[in-house]
């Protein structure tokens, strides 16, 4: 037999190590909700394993189903955090109920001395709970499969483990425990545990650093005040576009906006950049590059399908703008937008088709603004 004991202290050094880990990486990025839930339900945990280690193998029906209790509200800290990973909205109703109602069943039986009965239906339970996590965990892996995959697989594992335990206390129907069982589900359970806390916890935390770095990567690419892509941004993605043939480049620039500033205030200003970028958002699909070059001046690039008439689309843009009427400006009057399109020719770079759109632009200014203007297939040097 595997010396319990022994492993008992290790995972709960381990679940130790992990919660302090969580709660640190949650001191330094608060918007991620799942790390303090997911420390708070292992630091549980680890109360209740210690409770367990403390009572040196002795058993009293009471005293030890306590602590695995105490584990069992902690396993729902746990799958608490496995939603919130998914979604930061995910309601903390369900592990919540999951938890009271489980400990409660449980109990229940243990109060007409079926302490078996009890420490089966709490092994049930966390084996439930695990899988839920493991279900969680598969619902969020388009965010990085590989890693979440082997989480989930090591969760669905670690429930296993305990369900093994409920289904020998059934076979054997130990109704009335006087002992801690000592069997083969007992030893799975507790590898497992070991296994789940050290592994689980190495994958949550490399999920927790990529998914930083990609938000820090966002940020870096995004426009903070639109959410749009940023100059350097647009460029970059660009580079990898060998020709703009099938593509689109459009630029506008809102009429008149220094006056909106100076009238009105930058904050009102800043109120018509956003609606603009939000009309952008609205006429255009997912797959077409948005981006704010800097002051009033907006790019986009839009890959012609089939009968696609990109005029209409900018002039459709131009007339959504018109129509807006943004809180806080001139009662009776409107906010126009000038733009310049360019349809990208064989062999011609994306810097090349931009310049030509910019001299369209300025074609629009010139002619007298709030309208679309059309740049000649001549290169612009």
């Amino acid at each position: 037999m595997i010396d319990l004991e022994t492993l008992r202290v290790a995972v709960a050094i381990s679940s130790a190590s992990l919660a302090i880990a969580l709660g640190i990486g949650w001191h330094y990025s608060r918007t991620q909700t799942f790390l303090a839930h997911g420390a708070l339900g292992v630091a549980v945990v680890v109360i209740g394993l210690t409770a367990m280690t403390l009572m040196g193998g002795l058993y009293t029906p009471w005293y030890n189903l306590t602590p695995f209790c105490i584990v069992l509200v902690g396993l729902s800290g746990i799958y608490s955090a496995t939603r919130r990973f998914r979604s930061e909205s995910s309601s903390i109703l369900p592990p919540v109920v999951a938890a009271v109602s489980s400990v409660a069943l449980a109990l229940a039986p243990a109060i007409v001395n079926l302490s078996g009965v009890s420490a089966l239906m709490l092994n049930g339970a966390s084996g439930v709970i695990l899988l839920l996590c493991a279900f969680e965990s598969w619902r969020a892996r388009k965010e990085s499969r590989l890693a979440i995959t082997a989480n989930a697989f090591i969760y669905t594992l670690t429930g296993i483990s305990f369900l093994s335990c409920s289904y020998v206390i059934l076979i054997e129907q130990s109704w009335y425990l006087t002992t801690i069982p000592k069997n083969w589900a007992e030893d799975f359970n507790t590898v497992m545990s070991l296994i789940g806390a050290t592994t689980i916890g190495a994958l949550t935390l490399t999920l927790h650093h990529a998914r930083s770095a990609a938000l820090h990567k966002d940020e870096a690419n995004t426009d903070p005040l639109t959410g749009v892509l940023n100059r350097r941004a647009l460029f970059s993605r660009l580079e990898a576009v060998p020709s703009c043939e099938g593509h689109a480049v459009i630029m506008f620039d809102l009429d008149h906006f220094k006056q909106v500033n100076d009238q009105f205030g930058h904050e009102y200003g800043d109120s018509v950049l956003r609606q603009f970028a939000l009309v952008l958002k609205q006429h255009l699909r997912n797959e077409d590059a948005i981006a704010r070059l800097g002051g009033e001046e907006f790019c986009v690039v839009v890959k012609i399908e089939g009968r696609d008439n990109v005029q209409q689309i900018a002039d459709r843009i131009r007339r959504a703008f018109v129509a807006l009427r943004i809180p806080g400006g001139p009662q009776g009057k409107f906010a126009t937008v000038s733009i310049g399109l360019a349809l990208g020719s064989p062999e011609e770079t994306f810097p090349t088709a931009l310049r030509r759109a910019d001299a369209a632009l300025y074609e629009a200014k010139r002619s007298g603004r709030n309208q679309v203007q059309i740049a000649s297939l001549r290169l612009v040097a």
